[in-house]
C-alpha cells in the first residue's frame, strides 16, 4: 500500500472554497482506500490531506482522472503553497478496505 500525508497553505480567506474542490469528484477514484482532507485547528489557512491507497501506481493514474485535474486546476490559484509532504506504507487501520 501506498500512504500520503500533506500539509497545504490555503491564500487567506479561501480555506472553505479549496475544500469544497479538494472533496469533490473523490468517489471514482479507483484504489483510494481512504482520502481524508481536515482542517488545521492551529492555522486558520491550512489543510491536512491524508490519503491510503493500494499502491503508489493508483495514487499516479488518479492525478490524470478528468474529475481530479479539474479539482487540481480549480484549487491552484488560492494554493500558496505544500508546507509538508511525507510518503508513509499503510498497513491496516480501521476504514482500511481489503487490509489484510
Amino acid at each position: 500500500m501506498y500512504g500520503i500525508i500533506g500539509k497545504m497553505k490555503i491564500a487567506p480567506g479561501q480555506r472553505a472554497v479549496v475544500i469544497d474542490y479538494l472533496l469533490e469528484g473523490i468517489q471514482s477514484m479507483p484504489g483510494c482506500l481512504s482520502y481524508i482532507v481536515s482542517k488545521d485547528p492551529g492555522d486558520p489557512e491550512a489543510i491536512w490531506i491524508t490519503e491510503a491507497w493500494d499502491s503508489k501506481e493508483s495514487h499516479r493514474n488518479s492525478l490524470t482522472l478528468p474529475a481530479v485535474q479539474q479539482a487540481i486546476a480549480r484549487a491552484r490559484p488560492l494554493i500558496v503553497g505544500f508546507d509538508e509532504r511525507i510518503e508513509t506504507m499503510p498497513v491496516g487501520g480501521h476504514g482500511l478496505i481489503g487490509v489484510a
